[in-house]
């Protein structure tokens, strides 16, 4: 399965939105950028796990 794309906009009172869409092209989810930030710094990415796995 294809990682969801995102594309960026702002909203009314000006903040920096993230959009994704599916493959054909219609919105599954619309969040504020700090909010998906926060998300992405608190997840680890599989060269992290792994990493961690082998110093072990």
């Amino acid at each position: 399965m294809a990682k969801g794309r995102r594309t960026t906009h702002r909203s009314v009172s000006g903040k920096k939105l993230y959009a994704v869409r599916d493959s054909k092209g219609r919105f599954l989810d619309i969040q504020t950028y700090e909010r998906a930030h926060r998300a992405d710094l608190k997840r680890k990415s599989k060269a992290e796990k792994d990493s961690k796995k082998k110093g072990k």
